[in-house]
């Protein structure tokens, strides 16, 4: 899957089904996306409008533990929860998620590159 998403000319060329694999990484990312749709419609009211959050605490985690990096979208999601968990103690319930936009301000300020990401050397001489 990584040699078809790297290169696929040269996966191709291999022997690989870029095809499948487009296929099974579309199957493998719906079925995460359902499990996800599913455990958290159990514990919360789900309507139409709701995924806008989502998909920001998503990003932000994502940014938060790195682009590219598994581990680092874990550990930028358990960041994410901590922080927003302490915050809504300390602060009205209201603002729990303005602590994401915050926290993707501060990060994309100080370290663009996420926690476990590796500096990019782009635009250096």
């Amino acid at each position: 899957m990584t040699a078809t998403a790297t290169r696929p000319m040269a996966a191709k060329l291999c022997g690989i089904s870029t095809g499948k694999m487009v296929l099974i990484a579309f199957a493998i990312s719906s079925a995460i996306g359902a499990l996800g749709g599913i455990s958290i419609a159990s514990t919360m009211p789900v309507a139409f409008v709701s995924g806008g959050i989502f998909g920001l605490n998503g990003f932000v985690a994502a940014i938060l533990g790195g682009w590219g990096s598994s581990s680092g979208a874990v550990v930028g999601g358990l960041t994410l929860g901590v922080l927003e968990s302490l915050a809504t103690g300390l602060m009205p319930a209201g603002y729990k998620n303005a602590i994401a936009f915050v926290l993707l301000l501060v990060i994309l300020y100080f370290r663009p590159s996420g926690i476990l990401g590796t500096p990019s050397t782009e635009g250096e001489v």
